[in-house]
């Protein structure tokens, strides 16, 4: 964090402005009092007015004049410097517009008796800020905010489950999100390509798992958050969740013998021909072009041979012919055609259903017989307290990342919704189940308007927060997302997006969103993002972590040589 330059530190001591007009709907409006240049759009101010402390930030600045002709006509050429300085001084002015967000009780005069049992108050969250309800005075004097006003708000690093994400714009004070409240809802991170969203989620993702209190179930579908990595833009080395957490991770390459990166995984994915269903492949309607006669034929396989209904499919022979004892020609016993006509279905939509899945008939991690249960072991794993990143390895197609992340999740749900019931219902021996969060990068290719109703992941954004499982899903492109699932997101950490749409889905159902839009428009492409919703008391622009060897050694400390001893010890051996 860079040091505090001098002009910033008496910022903080001295009031920036005073207020001079606004509303509870409208903006707070103030006059600074300070050059304009040293106030930045997203600062964090604090109004202190009648015994309370207003929280907010700066959405806009404005130049204004007591007379139009003042600012029309330049004074510097007739008045000497010393005038057109006093002048300027007095008919001159630069107000500022700040959205309130928050209010608190300022409570007694430090050192007085009474301040020892409200603070303990404080300390004990009985006394917290609230929503904003009414307005400061009239010249209520405006300062930007403080350490220690940063962390009333967003909690202090290292206590309990705060955990810092960024520093503020100007005073590089510590920002703090809650991780554990973060995971209570369905979050997102966004940002347009190149802006860190990534890293950040890598971050975040890091706390998480130092957190060690929820369980974090990674569709990995490039690669990059297992093994180290290298930046595309930089070159530099990108240290992965795997290398840094050997002990918590465990990294799942999808197909018999794959590796990531040139890294063995610590075990390997294989999908069962018999734990596909129907619904599985009518996820894919969209990404296989399927026709709506589709799941009439599903329907039929299903009846005809249950769960081994993709494993004869599979075997079926398309064009097919034997002769019959006349010496006609008739459809192969073995064939598409002699199905659909015994289960009476239409033998050219079964063929072209049939030609459509040869990518999964293909599929080298489908297998009538996986060499394990991959599946019920990343269960355990996740149910013991590790940590599950799923590298796709070379499938790294969208009919690879939509069919096997959906699969998935579907048989995890049902787990944790099982577990769940049974604790609730007070079943002998059922325990809590521990918190689970899904990670899904491209979210938009499984959360769009067309997917949305057909996959698992929509339900968990909707209703699986009572079941202990919630989504973190990362995108460029919010505005391709579904509205109802983008409602349904608790937090938003964005960067910047320079698509209007995007913006716009972002903000959705936020209070303040008019005066957040511009805010948003104008990030740094890089480092700089907003945070928003439940995970965060406010809305507040921060300048995020860089994923680097500093950051590392602030949350595991520094590196040091362990022992084969020790390194198994950690595995459990």
């Amino acid at each position: 964090m860079d040091h505090l330059t001098d002009d910033n530190l008496n910022l903080e001591q001295a009031p920036i402005g005073y207020i001079v007009g606004g509303g509870l709907k409208a903006n707070l409006q103030a006059r600074l009092t300070v050059p304009a240049q040293r106030i930045q759009e997203g600062a964090f101010v604090v109004i202190e007015s009648g015994g309370w402390l207003f929280y907010g930030l700066v959405t806009d600045i404005q130049l204004g004049a007591t007379d139009p002709r003042f600012a029309d006509e330049g004074g510097q050429t007739r008045l000497s410097p010393h005038m057109a300085k006093l002048l300027h001084g007095q008919t001159l002015f630069t107000n500022i517009e700040i959205m309130a967000a928050l209010m608190m009780e300022q409570g007694p005069e430090p050192g007085s008796p009474a301040y020892d049992a409200w603070f303990q108050q404080v300390l004990d969250e009985q006394v917290r800020p609230e929503p904003v309800k009414t307005v400061p005075e009239h010249h209520a004097e405006v300062r930007l905010a403080r350490a220690g006003d940063i962390a009333e708000i967003f909690g202090t690093e290292g206590k309990g489950g705060f955990f810092r994400i960024g520093d503020t714009l100007e005073q590089g004070h510590p920002v703090c999100v809650n991780l554990d409240k973060l995971v209570q809802r369905s979050a997102g991170i966004f940002g347009a390509t190149g802006s860190g969203k990534s890293f950040l989620a890598r971050v975040i993702l890091a706390g998480l798992i130092k957190r060690d209190r929820t369980a974090v179930l990674i569709f990995d579908m490039h690669n990059e958050y297992g093994p180290d990595d290298t930046a595309s833009d930089t070159g530099a080395r990108v240290p992965g969740l795997k290398g840094k957490f050997p002990a918590k991770v465990r990294m799942v390459g999808l197909g018999r013998g794959a590796t990531i990166r040139g890294m063995h995984p610590d075990y390997h994915l294989e999908i069962a021909e018999a734990d596909i269903t129907p619904e599985d492949i009518l996820m894919l309607s969209q990404e296989l072009n399927l026709r709506e006669t589709t799941s009439t034929t599903l329907e039929a396989l299903r009846t005809s041979f249950q769960e081994g209904w993709f494993h004869a499919f599979k075997h079926m022979r398309i064009n097919a012919y034997d002769l019959d004892e006349e010496g006609k020609r008739i459809p192969a016993a073995d064939s598409v055609e002699a199905w659909a006509n015994e289960a009476g279905v239409h033998p050219r939509a079964a063929e072209a259903l049939h030609s459509k899945l040869r990518r999964l008939f293909n599929a080298s991690y489908v297998v009538e017989t996986p060499a394990g249960n991959a599946l019920n072991q990343m269960i355990e794993n996740l149910d013991h307290g590790h940590h599950i990143v799923l590298s796709f390895g070379t499938h790294e197609s969208d009919l690879d990342y939509l069919f096997v992340s959906n699969l998935l999740t579907r048989r995890i749900r049902h787990v944790w919704e099982t577990r769940t019931n049974h604790f609730r219902s007070g079943r002998q021996g059922a325990e809590e189940p521990r918190p689970l969060v899904i990670v899904v990068e491209e979210a938009h290719k499984l959360l769009n308007r067309e997917m949305a109703a057909q996959t698992t992941f929509s339900t968990i954004a909707r209703e699986m927060r009572k079941y202990y499982v919630t989504l973190l899903i990362i995108d460029q492109r919010p505005s391709q997302i579904y509205d109802e699932v983008m409602s349904q997101l608790g937090t938003r950490i964005t960067g910047w997006l320079g698509d209007a749409d995007d913006i716009h889905a972002v903000l959705t159902g936020l209070a303040g969103r008019e005066a957040l839009r511009g805010m948003l428009a104008r990030l740094q492409p890089k480092e700089e993002v907003l945070m928003l919703g439940w995970g965060v008391p406010m809305p507040i622009v921060v300048r995020s972590r860089r994923y680097d060897d500093d950051f590392w050694e602030a949350l595991v400390g520094k590196a040091v040589k362990r022992s084969n001893t020790d390194i198994l010890d950690e595995l459990g051996y």
